[in-house]
């Protein structure tokens, strides 16, 4: 599946994965935002790896902010627009 999301400033946000037995697997978000440190875009990934996919945007974007150290800076997207993406990868308009 995929999904795409385009942030009120510009930037695209991504998001391929496949749904098993009901949940996300082999997650990958990708796109023109800025993440630093790199190495917590695994960290993202990973939060969203088995999620329900009959979880909300709310749900989904808790997962990812939990999932992430207090440095980590995000640039042009946040949880909430990675949880638009994988929702919308799921048939949500």
């Amino acid at each position: 599946m995929h999904g795409e999301y385009k942030t009120p400033g510009g930037k695209l946000v991504v998001a391929d994965f496949v749904v098993e037995e009901g949940r996300l697997r082999r997650i990958r978000v990708s796109g023109d935002f800025f993440l630093y440190p790199e190495e917590a875009l695994a960290a993202i990934d990973g939060a969203l790896e088995g999620a329900a996919a009959s979880d909300d945007e709310a749900a989904l974007a808790a997962r990812i902010a939990a999932a992430l150290a207090p440095e980590v800076t995000m640039l042009g997207f946040s949880p909430e627009a990675v949880a638009k993406a994988v929702r919308r990868g799921l048939g949500d308009a």
